[in-house]
C-alpha cells in the first residue's frame, strides 16, 4: 500500500483546505519544495500536487512553485499533478517540466472526449481524478454535484486507458473523519485499473483499514491534513502500510 503526500499548493504556498473551501485555507508551508523534500527524507515513494488556483481558474497559476518542487524531488520519485488541466497542451508543458503523470478531473466530468485524447498523446501517463458525494461526481472544486454516477465514469475512462483512478469523498476531505473504505472498494471492484483512496484518513487504524482492501483494488492512499497536523506519522504509517503488504 501506497500513502501519497499531498501537496495543495494556494498563492505559491503549501496548504490544506476543509471540504475543497478555499477560504477554509490552514497555511502549512511557504515552502512547497522544502515540504517536497521533507516527505520525500521521511520516506514518500510518490508525491501528490494540486494547484488549487489552477483548479478554479483553469489555467495553471503555482508554476514557481512546482518547478522548485520538482527541481527538489523529480529525480528521486514521481510526482503527479492535478488541478486546471483542461487541455493537450498544459499536459505537454507539465510532462516537460518533469512531472511523472497529470491528474484530469472537472475536464474529465465536463468532456470525456478529452480524456481518450489525452490517453492517446500520452500513453500511461493519465489519471482522473473522481470526486463524488455520495457516488455523485463533483467539479469545478467541488462546487457543483453533478448527476454522473463515478462507478459510469470510472468505466468508461478505463477503457479509455488512464493508468489509475484517484477516488475522493469530498464529504470527508481535510475533515479528519476517516476514509470512506467502502465507497472506495465498490469503485475498485468495479473497474481493472488501480484506485487510489483520497480524503479523510485520520490515524493508523485508516492505514489496516485500506491495507486489508488492497487485495480488492484499492493500491493507495493520499495523505494530507493529518500528516500535517500530526495525527499519522507519515513515516510510521509507510513501514506499517509496507508490513502488512
Amino acid at each position: 500500500m501506497l500513502l501519497i503526500p499531498a501537496i495543495d499548493l494556494k498563492e505559491g504556498r503549501c496548504v490544506r483546505l476543509k471540504q475543497g473551501l478555499m477560504e477554509e485555507a490552514t497555511v502549512f508551508s511557504d515552502s512547497p519544495a522544502e515540504t517536497a523534500l521533507h516527505w520525500f527524507k521521511q520516506g514518500a515513494r510518490r508525491l501528490h500536487l494540486v494547484d488549487l488556483n489552477g483548479a478554479f481558474a483553469g489555467v495553471p497559476q503555482n508554476l514557481p512553485a512546482i518547478k522548485d518542487i520538482l527541481a527538489a524531488v523529480a529525480r528521486d520519485i514521481p510526482v503527479q499533478l492535478g488541478g486546471g488541466i483542461r487541455d493537450l497542451k498544459t499536459i505537454g508543458q507539465y510532462l516537460d517540466l518533469g512531472l511523472n503523470d497529470v491528474i484530469i478531473g472537472t475536464a474529465a466530468v465536463k468532456n470525456p472526449d478529452f480524456v481518450r485524447e489525452a490517453c492517446k498523446a500520452f500513453p500511461g501517463r493519465i489519471i482522473v481524478g473522481l470526486d463524488a458525494k455520495d457516488g455523485m461526481a463533483a467539479i469545478d472544486g467541488w462546487a457543483t454535484v453533478t448527476g454522473h454516477h463515478v462507478i459510469d465514469l470510472a468505466k468508461r475512462f478505463e477503457d479509455d486507458g488512464v493508468n489509475s483512478i484517484i477516488y475522493t469523498d469530498i464529504g470527508r476531505d481535510g475533515m479528519m473523519s476517516g476514509v470512506n473504505i467502502d465507497a472506495t472498494v465498490r469503485l475498485a471492484q468495479a473497474v481493472r485499473i488501480p484506485v487510489i483512496a483520497s480524503g479523510g484518513l485520520t490515524g493508523l487504524d485508516d492505514i489496516r483499514a485500506l491495507c486489508a482492501a488492497e487485495k480488492r483494488g484499492v493500491a493507495g492512499a493520499i495523505t494530507g491534513r493529518a500528516i500535517y497536523e500530526g495525527s499519522i506519522d507519515f513515516a510510521q504509517a509507510q513501514q506499517l502500510a509496507d508490513s502488512l503488504d
